[in-house]
């Protein structure tokens, strides 16, 4: 493998730095047609442990949990049908539970159907989890899963028997809009993005914040968005947000998910109480929703914000011989590439220095350079769409892994933020159930198959966990080689 280097931005908005490559470049040897028909797979210092085939549904999100003795993955889909083994019905595509206690051989468990039609109005992409032990007013011996249903509401299921989901209440309903929510069990409050539309808000994804600490007993506490969103304002609105990640004091969230991306920085305390001082503190008043916010940053208008991850507390290995800076906060910003074969601007992931709240400042991204795998020609979309949002300590602060459409999953050695560098990747084989990717060519619809990795989660045992987007399933992956040796794993 080799790496280039690029130069550095104007401002010091984004500083490129040098990158490690993608493959090796074997797709331009392939006959004319093997694009069409698929690909194997390839990979450098990730291996292939184990794969489910999700009944050819289309992926979304991964979760996985340590219950007991067992392993459950939650799966959010999009919209789409397709047969249930276990009941031997067609359903629409909704969450899927699998035990993956044993990572070469994943189970299917359970499949919860989701709301019907298409690939965004419908399924239940995004699922978060809490036990009962862990919420404040929860049954100890119960876990709960928080998932969106469609673009129109939120649902809560009792999960405690994987192979049995019982629906527990519906959060909220009635929209057109939803998202990547978040739910902290220790608190209890879940943050949803849903459509603010049907209040006079300006967008159809901004922050309605919940009291979940009793699952069966939603409380709704307040909405939030961004200035410009709010009832009544007027000009153009900010894009909507795409999800969001809470971390001790702090909420980072990311708007903009393709374009005029926002990173902004909450005080968690100052959002769920409001100002003291004023008269109605949650109405979405100007110094209402100003006042939580401890930091924010406009990227450059063709870059989005889809995830927001933050890495804090980052001992720089070049910094230790100085006075000051030695310890440094950031947050991993990833953009959403949207459209197919590279129609599009390029889309990346970017370290930002959070360090000073009040003032976030891109350091350095992370690319994978198109032409070490001929990506653009290969089919479907090249670019970034999420990075993995645990906080397990054997990869934080070490690696992240980044999913990265056709050009599978990456895997990022960040210990120098400000020097990022790819250490593996792996990027799994298409099958025949592996859907075709299209796009219009001088009125000619034209089609190929290949992988579309959409999202990525990790374990506390060390697995990498990957989903398609193109129908392929599930795979499990484990690192070797260098990375093996950055995470600390035996």
């Amino acid at each position: 493998m080799r790496s280039v280097a690029s130069g550095r931005s104007v401002a010091g908005v984004l500083l490129v730095i040098a990158l490690a490559g993608a493959s090796s470049g074997a797709a331009a040897q392939q006959p004319p047609d093997a694009a069409r028909r698929g690909h194997g797979a390839e990979e450098r210092d990730m291996r292939l442990v184990g794969m489910h085939d999700l009944q050819a549904r289309s992926a979304y999100q991964p979760l996985i949990r340590r219950h007991g003795a067992r392993w459950i993955a939650y799966v959010g889909h999009h919209g789409g049908r397709a047969r249930n083994p276990l009941t031997g019905s067609s359903e629409d595509n909704g969450t899927s539970l699998l035990d993956v206690t044993d990572p070469h051989a994943p189970k299917l468990l359970a499949h919860i159907p989701g709301a019907p039609g298409g690939p965004e109005a419908g399924g239940a992409q995004m699922v978060r989890v809490c036990e009962g032990k862990a919420l404040p007013k929860g049954d100890p011996n119960k876990v709960y899963l928080l998932r969106t249903l469609g673009n129109t509401g939120h649902e809560v299921w009792d999960v405690t028997n994987p192979a049995a989901p019982a629906l527990v209440t519906t959060v909220t309903r009635g929209l057109n809009g939803t998202h990547k929510n978040w739910w902290d069990c220790d608190r209890g409050i879940a943050y949803l993005v849903a459509d603010g539309r049907p209040d006079g808000w300006r967008t159809n994804r901004m922050i309605k914040v919940y009291d979940l600490s009793d699952p069966a007993k939603p409380v709704h506490i307040r909405d939030f968005g961004l200035l410009g969103q709010e009832p009544g304002s007027t000009g153009p609105a900010p894009e909507g947000l795409h999800g969001l990640v809470a971390l001790g004091p702090r909420i980072y969230v990311a708007y903009g998910t393709w374009k005029e991306g926002i990173l902004q920085i909450l005080d968690r305390d100052k959002l769920l109480k409001g100002d003291p001082n004023a008269a109605n503190r949650f109405a979405p008043t100007r110094d209402n929703l100003l006042y939580p916010q401890v930091g924010r940053m406009d990227m450059q208008p063709a870059w989005g914000g889809h995830t927001a991850f933050p890495i804090l507390g980052v001992q720089v290995p070049g910094f230790q011989k100085h006075a000051q800076g030695k310890l440094r906060d950031f947050v991993l910003v990833v953009s959403e590439s949207l459209a197919n074969e590279c129609r599009e601007y390029p889309h990346f992931a970017f370290l930002v220095d959070v360090t000073d709240e009040t003032k976030p400042f891109g350091v350095s991204n992370f690319q994978v350079p198109e032409a070490l795998g001929n990506f653009c020609a290969r089919g479907g979309r090249f670019g970034t769409h999420s990075s993995h949002e645990s906080f397990t300590p054997i990869f934080y602060k070490k690696l992240v892994f980044i999913a990265y459409f056709n050009a599978g999953v990456r895997a990022v050695d960040i210990r120098d933020p400000y020097a990022p560098k790819e250490v593996g990747y792996y990027i799994p084989a298409t099958t025949e159930r592996t859907d075709e990717r299209c796009v219009e060519d001088g009125g000619a619809k034209k089609c190929k198959v290949a992988i579309q990795t959409n999202n990525v989660e990790v374990d506390d045992r060390g697995y990498i966990y990957i989903v398609d987007r193109a129908n392929t399933g599930m795979h499990i992956l484990e690192l070797y080689g260098t990375a093996r040796a950055i995470a600390g794993l035996p």
